[in-house]
């Protein structure tokens, strides 16, 4: 099949979002997302993938698995499994009575869609959808509701494609990953952090990621938890690097150094130090987290900044206005919320005072971290950082 005229059968449909809303650089958002439409069918050797006119057709199936994997292609608004017939009157009708057939025992109305991008079709748009509409009628007995249809049945003609199709889903939306660069994620085991990359990776950011693993106060199921949670996220992108950083004598030495109450500023400071090192190897501009504001006690509008003044790169923090249920819900939709949930300890969890600090500023942590030549540390463990490619 080299064009979607050429296919004759079934297939799905991706529809463009924001990209329309793209004007001289629309075409590189466009192929973008033609390309991570093949990345993600890339094992279905049974279709083809093709981009024209601000649609994406996947030709030769329409199966449960194709749908759930183009779910998350972003930079589609809508999605829908679809038969394409040919450009002839004749055959769009049958095709269109075929489905309405289908789906008449659960309705008790019906409408056409019908929409003709090919001006040279010889009908219009209202005169398709009257055509097909009575015919449909005739054959299902159902009355018209062009409000509130229990069935629609939509028709769309361009010049080398027709195609219908009666179900709509939402798609990824946002824009196509890899259209607005790089960035870093802190990535632990929790449940916030990978709702924080796909929120990002949705407005078209590819990610490499960083987790800081502390042996053996934090086992291999930590480590397998944080490498299940980047494999999620590397679906909807072509790799995706995940950094594990031993941070074991940081931490250690940090709570050796006294301020208890701070332990957790201190942690948090050293990841962003050693993961804007990271970063520069990465080619990312920015890093980021899954902070909420107010979430826990690190997260009060005094800790976030104190920890961002030990970050030489800006933190974009997607979830900052996020309540914890929002999150949750997230998590589930896109399967990540099993696998945060295992019983396994982050090193984020590890000697947490009973009452930390929640109105840190960057010039009390300076003055406590000047006790503790811990420099040669962040530079050892980003200096040690195994590289998974996921």
């Amino acid at each position: 099949m080299s064009s979607p005229a050429d296919c004759r059968g079934p297939g799905v449909v991706l529809r463009h979002g924001e990209l329309f809303l793209k004007r001289g650089n629309r075409r590189l958002f466009e192929d973008a997302l033609v390309r991570n439409t093949r990345r993600a069918l890339r094992d279905r050797t049974d279709v083809t993938v093709l981009g024209e006119h601000g649609r994406v057709f996947v030709l030769g199936a329409a199966d449960e698995d194709l749908l759930e994997r183009l779910r998350w292609v972003f930079g589609a608004a809508s999605l829908s499994p679809a038969v394409f017939v040919e450009r002839d009157l004749r055959a769009i009708t049958e095709r269109a009575v075929a489905l309405a057939l289908e789906r008449a025992p659960g309705a008790r109305t019906f409408r056409i869609r019908a929409r003709r991008a090919d001006k040279s079709f010889p009908l219009t748009s209202a005169d398709l959808g009257r055509e097909v509409g009575a015919a449909v009628a005739a054959a299902t007995g159902l009355p018209v509701d062009l409000e509130r249809p229990d069935l629609a049945v939509g028709i769309e003609i361009g010049r080398r494609w027709t195609f219908l199709w009666v179900d709509e889903h939402p798609g990824g939306g946002g824009l196509p990953v890899g259209t607005a660069g790089r960035a870093l994620l802190l990535l632990s085991g929790g449940i916030d952090s990978p709702v924080a990359g796909h929120l990002m990776q949705k407005r078209g950011v590819e990610l490499a990621a960083v987790y800081f693993h502390a042996p053996p106060h934090t086992g291999d199921g930590a480590r397998d938890k944080a490498v299940d949670l980047a494999r999620v996220l590397a679906r909807r992108q072509q790799r995706l690097p995940l950094l594990v950083v031993p941070f074991t004598a940081i931490q250690e030495r940090l709570r050796d150094g006294g301020a208890s109450s701070w332990l957790v500023l201190l942690y948090r400071r050293a990841m962003v130090r050693i993961a804007c090192r990271l970063a520069a190897r990465e080619r990312a501009g920015v890093l980021v987290t899954g902070e909420s504001l107010g979430q826990v006690a690190s997260q009060t509008m005094a800790n976030l900044a104190t920890v961002e003044d030990a970050a030489s790169l800006p933190i974009l923090r997607p979830l900052i206005g996020f309540d914890k249920a929002e999150t949750v819900e997230l998590a589930r939709r896109i399967g990540t919320y099993d696998i945060s949930i295992r019983p396994h300890r982050d090193c984020c969890t590890l000697f947490v005072p009973p009452h930390p600090e929640t109105r840190g500023n960057p010039a009390r942590a300076a003055r406590i971290e000047a006790k503790i030549d811990w420099e040669p540390l962040v530079r050892a463990a980003a200096d040690a950082a195994e590289s998974i490619d996921v």
